[in-house]
This record gives C-alpha cells, sequence and structure tokens, in this order.
C-alpha cells in the first residue's frame, strides 16, 4: 500500500449496530437460550434412563448406547451442518433444529418400543447438533473481539440451562411420570428454538477485517494483515488448509482425550455413586451440580481466555480436570458424600470450558470467515469422547471396576492438559510449504 497510512481502529459493535439496527447482543441472547433449551439431551439422559427401561420392562444396560448414539449424531451432523450455515445462514437450520430437538422429546413421550427410543433420541441428536453449530458460531462470527467470553455465554447456557429441570426430571422419574415431563420439554424447545431462529443471521463477508486509511488521498481500504487487532487471524482458512496444519490434529486427540473423561462423568456419575454405595441424594445432588459447575467453568475460564493466552488456560483447565476425576474415584471409595460433590464440582468446572476454549483457539487459529465448518472438523472428536464415555466405558467398567475406569478418564485429561503446551498459531507459510508438497507428490 503506498502514501502514508494510518490504521482505523475497529468498534466492532458499532459495525455490527450498523448491520443489524440493533446490538449484537440480542443474536447472543437468541443463540444461548437455545442452547440452554437443547441442553437436557445430554444433561438429563442419566435420570430418564430408568424410568424409560422400567417402561419397556427392560434392564438399563439394554439403552446405554442411547448416550453414546446421541453424542455421534450431535458431533456428526455438525460439519454438514457448520458447511451449510457458513454458505447459506443459520435461520433455515434453526428452523429444522426447532422441529427435530422439540419433535424427538415429545416422540419419545408415546415410544412403545425400545428402537423407537434410539431412532428418536438420534433425531432428537441432530437438532441438538444444528443449535449447538449455529449457537457457538454467532458468538465467533459477531464477537470477533470477546470469542472466549461469548462462547463461554453460549456453551455456559448449554451446561447450565438443564440444572432447572434436573430437580423436576428427577422428582417424576417414574414409568407413570415421565410421557408428561418429555412432552412438557418437548414443546418448550421446539417453540423456544423456532423464536430464536427468527432473530439469528450472520455479518456480511470481511466485516470484521481492520482497514487502513491513506492520509495522502482519503482512500479506505482493507488491510487483512493488521497486527494490532485483537487476536483475529491473519489468513481465513477453509476446512482442507485446517486438515493440513499439525495443530488441528494436536487439538483433535486433545478434544477426544477431554470430552472422554467428562462424558464418561456427566453419562455414568449417578450409576458410579450407587455403585459405590453413596446415597440417592447425593447421586440427586450430583446429577444437579454438573450442569452448573460445566456452566460456571464455560463462563468463568472463557472470559479469563480473553485475558491469558489460550493454550495456558487449555494446559491449566484440562489437568485440574484429572486431578478432579481422581478425586471423585477418592472420596467415593471413602464414602465422603461431601468431597464426592465437591469433587464432581472440580472435574466439570475444569472439563466443560473445553467447548469455550477450543472454538475460539480455532477461531484465532483459522479466521472466522469458516468458523462453522472448520470447529465442527474439530468437534467431530466429540465422537469417539463420546464412545469412550458410553459403550467403552461400560466395558470398561466390567474390565477393571468402576474405579479404575474412572482413573483412566483422569489420566486422559491430563494427558491433553500436557498437550496444550506445544499448541501455537499457524503461520501462512506453514501452510504454503504443506501445499507445496501436496502438489509435488501428485
Amino acid at each position: 500500500m503506498n502514501g502514508n497510512t494510518e490504521q482505523i481502529e475497529i468498534d466492532y459493535a458499532a459495525r455490527a449496530r450498523e448491520q443489524l439496527g440493533f446490538s449484537r447482543w440480542w443474536l447472543l441472547l437468541a443463540a444461548a437460550v437455545s442452547m440452554a433449551l437443547v441442553s437436557p439431551y445430554q444433561y438429563v439422559w442419566s435420570s430418564i434412563e430408568g424410568p424409560l427401561s422400567a417402561q419397556f420392562g427392560i434392564q438399563a444396560p439394554a439403552l446405554g448406547a442411547v448416550f453414546t448414539l446421541f453424542v455421534i449424531f450431535q458431533a456428526g451432523s455438525q460439519f454438514p451442518v457448520g458447511w451449510w450455515r457458513d454458505k447459506r445462514g443459520p435461520k433455515a437450520l434453526s428452523f429444522a433444529a426447532a422441529a427435530l430437538a422439540g419433535g424427538g422429546y415429545i416422540g419419545l413421550a408415546y415410544a412403545t418400543a425400545v428402537w423407537q427410543v434410539y431412532v428418536l433420541y438420534s433425531l432428537g441428536a441432530i437438532g441438538v447438533g444444528i443449535v449447538y453449530t449455529v449457537s457457538v458460531n454467532t458468538a465467533l462470527k459477531w464477537f470477533p473481539d470477546r470469542p472466549g467470553l461469548t462462547t463461554g455465554i453460549g456453551t455456559m447456557a448449554f451446561a447450565a440451562g438443564s440444572a432447572l429441570v434436573v430437580p423436576f426430571v428427577r422428582a417424576n422419574a417414574t414409568a407413570a411420570s415421565y410421557p408428561f415431563v418429555l412432552r412438557t420439554l418437548g414443546v418448550i424447545i421446539g417453540l423456544g428454538i423456532f423464536i430464536g431462529a427468527l432473530i439469528l443471521r450472520d455479518p456480511p463477508d470481511r466485516w470484521a477485517e481492520a482497514q487502513t486509511k491513506n492520509t495522502e488521498n482519503g482512500l479506505t481500504e482493507t488491510d487483512s494483515d493488521t497486527r494490532d487487532t485483537p487476536e483475529v487471524a491473519q489468513k481465513q482458512y477453509t476446512w482442507r488448509e485446517v486438515l493440513r496444519t499439525w495443530q488441528f490434529w494436536v487439538m483433535y486427540g486433545m478434544f477426544i482425550a477431554v470430552s472422554g473423561a467428562g462424558l464418561m462423568l456427566t453419562a455414568k456419575v449417578v450409576s458410579f455413586a450407587n455403585a459405590l454405595g453413596l446415597t440417592a441424594v447425593t447421586a440427586t445432588a450430583s446429577a444437579t451440580l454438573l450442569p452448573v459447575a460445566g456452566g460456571a467453568g464455560r463462563l468463568i475460564l472463557g472470559d479469563l481466555s480473553d485475558r491469558v493466552p489460550r493454550e495456558r488456560a487449555m494446559a491449566v483447565s484440562f489437568t485440574l480436570c484429572g486431578v478432579g476425576l481422581a478425586a471423585v474415584v477418592y472420596f467415593a471409595q471413602n464414602e465422603s458424600a461431601l468431597g464426592f460433590l465437591a469433587a464432581v464440582i472440580m472435574t466439570t468446572f475444569f472439563w466443560s470450558p473445553q467447548y469455550t476454549l477450543f472454538p475460539s483457539v480455532v477461531g484465532t487459529y483459522y479466521g472466522s470467515a469458516n468458523s462453522s465448518a472448520n470447529y465442527a472438523l474439530l468437534y467431530s472428536g466429540k465422537m469417539w469422547g463420546g464412545v469412550f464415555g458410553g459403550a467403552a466405558a461400560g466395558w470398561l467398567v466390567n474390565q477393571v471396576g468402576w474405579s479404575g475406569a474412572f482413573l483412566t478418564g483422569s489420566g486422559l485429561a491430563i494427558i491433553a492438559g500436557v498437550a496444550a503446551l506445544a499448541l501455537r498459531s499457524p503461520k501462512i507459510s506453514d501452510t504454503e510449504y504443506v501445499e507445496a508438497d501436496v502438489d509435488a507428490s501428485d
């Protein structure tokens, strides 16, 4: 760029208001409410599994794969959903999510066969996946200046929203009462997401890039290589380019490890407490505290990650998650209810921020233009974490016992924390080098 130039400081809030006609925080509110509405699919399953098995006259293990399928469909749907959203926007997808997530719970109330439970929960999981990727990337696209805080708000809602309904579900956890619970939740979920879909939209392309002003002729030009914008990627990576960076594969392994540990606790905490002789009150309290602690962790560490290196935040968070899961085993073995609950809070507080930290890092490393598809690639690691947290954890319990299974999860989380120390932002030259190698091998 010729001539004297001066950088124009970006006022993202003002730019957003010009595009929307109202504050961008309304979009975040719509996204967060939608996240809260679909959260029971993940956090209430451990409470409705018993009534469903009683309804069909089967043992609970016969429904053990339902949660695994939920994770697979919820995570696996996000890449095609994210790709579509980056190209077409969030509105039509959100309407589909209202039908799938709301209809899934309503359908469960009328299910008459076990296979219907599997199908309906999987369809609902796709709706959850749509809401999740739309909501997280609404934060990344509209708030490039505060990705940690805003993704923290959305994912906090996903974690904490179900805390409002866990006591209600647990109080009606009988074969006779649960259809009313499911119908009520289904109607609220579907209607709430539908209303949110009317508000959601995406910003225009390149709206968040910095500009420089040529002081000689008064012209303003886009400058995508400015160093002073707050942690905005210098290159907008496509999903194919993301796959060619080593950082993605390190984060993918970390994502599997941490989500496996956390989802095992989420899916098995009630059964674990019962198996080790803790009281029913303690089991119910642990299920209720999970989403509360998770929501707090996502918000607090998300905001903190805007102020400190996110790689360091990951290292500390995931290591303490592993330590907390080991403490869960210790206090359960010693039949300390208060210690057990404190350890559950600690584990979830430091596990749950992965869903804030990872999308923020993806936005920082790879840009926001294709963030839906790029983060969806990473989020697909939750499928393998769900396999570990569900079916594989059940097998592991049979092999090494409850304590051995949970200690395995503890080790995985600590390994992920150590691996975070190796991360650094990719360089464009590194990607170009990889692409040159690929071209040379053709």
